[in-house]
């Protein structure tokens, strides 16, 4: 498995880029970028994460709407084959960013968390309103790992543990965070990118590392410390465009990936964690912007995650879900084009 990295640097010494970086940056020491100014990453032409006083207005003026302690779906948790056949690409549903891709024989798992809370403490924070949708136990021999960035609700430090004991896979991650794996799991196998660069998996298989407009923190003083990326998986049975988290940004990402990479046969896309529209907007899609960027990227099909597990913003459990439902109408999009998977609920793509 090898990798190929663009050289992004920006003309400054190593010297002086190793006398600004100093002891500021506790997860990634690398030249600066388009991306990265020598301490923490940023999207160009795009707006830093809000502070601490906006966190406090949305939290003292918008409550949002209460979620049912249970969102269990009527799907029992799915037991996946070995391997999906040749030509085949199946993709299972554990919870909010956890999916299984099954294709061109690799067990493929997105942002995979089984704990019970996403947060740094196990008795508050985020609780899981239903079960995965696979059993740990249950799944396949699982060969991939793909890390989008290092907020808990997709870097789950227990589940990646457990992973790397049970299957020993290899982890494909933006830079930075392989700090953070490490620093817990020191003989994980991880393979780490910037934005652009490539990882040939063999087989026909490659994953590309590419830009999406969002941040990263484990905490208060860790802010964009590590980058955050969305993947494109080449593959014989076609092109799949994982988008952990994003902002829409007009759409941009979405134009660009096509240009560069030609049409998708699947886009996983982040319909939730959208309300309140002032303080979520230029990191978290809706369901409306996700069918933007579904026809932007010249998606043949998609499906809509991060909703109805963990409740991290104000809009209701099924909200996202019923919201697409009608982004879709209006498009005049077939609602099997775009689908939301209950955990459990397996698709094998037509």
């Amino acid at each position: 498995m090898t990798g190929e990295r663009t050289d992004r640097t920006a003309g400054q010494s190593t010297e002086e880029a190793r006398r600004r970086r100093a002891g500021r940056n506790r997860y990634y020491d690398g030249p600066v970028t388009d991306h990265f100014d020598g301490e923490v990453f940023f999207n160009p032409g795009g707006t830093p994460p809000r502070g601490f006083r906006d966190v406090l207005k949305w939290q003292l003026t918008d409550r949002g709407t209460k979620w049912p302690k249970r969102f269990d779906s009527a799907h029992p948790p799915a037991k996946p084959g070995p391997r999906a056949d040749d030509g085949e690409l199946h993709v299972a549903m554990v919870g909010h960013a956890t999916m299984l891709l099954q294709t061109a024989g690799l067990n493929i798992l997105t942002d995979p968390v089984w704990s019970e809370r996403v947060s740094p403490f196990r008795f508050i924070g985020p609780k899981r309103r239903n079960a995965p949708g696979i059993a740990f136990d249950d799944l396949p021999p699982i060969d991939l790992i793909l890390l989008t960035h290092n907020h808990y609700d997709h870097l789950d430090l227990a589940t990646l543990k457990r992973l790397y004991e049970d299957h020993d896979p290899l982890v494909l991650t933006p830079l930075g965070n392989d700090t953070i794996v490490r620093a817990s799991i020191p003989d994980m196998r991880m393979t780490i990118g910037d934005w652009g660069d490539r990882v040939d998996v063999g087989d026909g298989v490659a994953i590309h590392f590419e830009p999406c407009h969002h941040w990263s923190a484990r905490g208060g003083r860790d802010r964009r410390m590590a980058l955050w990326a969305a993947f494109v998986i080449e593959t014989p049975t076609g092109r799949i465009y994982h988008i952990g988290d994003t902002g829409f940004h007009d759409g941009l990402h979405y134009r660009n990936a096509l240009e560069k990479h030609g049409d998708f046969r699947l886009a996983l896309l982040p319909i939730g964690a959208y309300e309140p529209s002032w303080f979520m907007r230029d990191y978290h899609q809706n369901p409306a912007e996700a069918v933007e960027g579904m026809l932007a990227c010249g998606a043949q099909f998609a499906i809509g995650h991060h909703w109805g597990t963990f409740r991290l913003t104000n809009e209701g459990i099924d909200e996202p879900a019923r919201t697409l439902a009608k982004a879709l109408a209006a498009k005049k999009i077939d609602g099997d084009r775009f689908r939301t998977l209950f955990p459990g609920e397996v698709w094998q793509l037509p």
